[in-house]
């Protein structure tokens, strides 16, 4: 009898083997689970944040390196990537969530940073990490599907929202062959978007998502992070928006 093994049709190799990964907000939420699932393809992992503590916590958790600074300021952001021993091959830049203010209560720097806020961040995080990047490898950015619509409540959300996926695609031309691409969620079970609600009224809209989505479920983190490591591995992807809200915006 030939007992000579075969290799299981069902075993690859890891997607992101060899790659280095940078995480730009990943202590938490979209940005932690990304670097979880890019850890498991085998990625070196790099995770960024304001505070250290947090960020030691959860490169503990996944096996990861870690800096601390503000990205938001743009000399901290080019130190950091300056002082990266090697190349880098994908950037997710989470940044900060969306603002919701009526408009006449805005002030005139309150507008400014609420229309500029990521895309002022994700210009100099492309500034500082491109020439550090492998060609082929994608500066991934994060927005939002729920800032499409136009209501009193979003106010200057909406505006925001719309800017950015002609801002990825612009920034890819520039940035080429470096990739650069633009993801839109919906709601997603995070302690961010946990940060907007109540307790009660965390659950109710949790619960109402559940009922009302197309998917019967609420988006998770990990649903997020699935969708970016796909964009880092699939070298023909560029310029693009991918929007990850189970349904929400055709149903809210």
């Amino acid at each position: 009898m030939d007992t000579a093994t075969t290799a299981s049709p069902f075993l690859r190799e890891p997607q992101l083997l060899g790659q280095t990964v940078v995480l730009i907000g990943g202590s938490a939420g979209i940005g932690l689970e990304t670097a979880r699932l890019a850890r498991a393809e085998g990625a070196d992992v790099i995770l960024t944040g304001r505070n250290p503590q947090r960020l030691e916590d959860a490169a503990r958790d996944i096996g990861a390196r870690t800096a601390a600074f503000d990205a938001t300021d743009p000399a901290a952001l080019a130190r950091f990537f300056d002082a990266l021993p090697g190349r880098i091959d994908h950037v997710l830049v989470t940044g900060p969530g969306p603002s919701y203010a009526p408009l006449l209560e805005m002030t005139a720097d309150q507008v400014r940073d609420a229309l500029a806020d990521h895309v002022v961040l994700g210009l100099d995080v492309a500034r500082s990490a491109a020439p550090r990047m492998r060609p082929g490898g994608t500066l991934l950015l994060m927005g939002g599907t729920g800032g499409r619509r136009i209501s009193r409540e979003l106010g200057l959300a909406s505006a925001a929202t719309a800017v950015l996926p002609p801002f990825a695609a612009a920034l890819a031309l520039e940035l080429a062959p470096v990739r650069v691409n633009l993801i839109a969620a919906g709601f997603v079970d995070t302690p961010l978007s946990a940060s907007y609600f109540s307790k009660e009224g965390l659950e109710a809209r949790r619960e109402e998502l559940r009922t009302t989505l197309p998917i019967r479920r609420v988006v998770e983190p990990a649903d997020v992070a699935a969708l970016a490591v796909h964009i880092m591995t699939n070298t023909a992807l560029t310029g693009a928006t991918y929007d990850i809200d189970g349904g929400q915006q055709f149903v809210s």
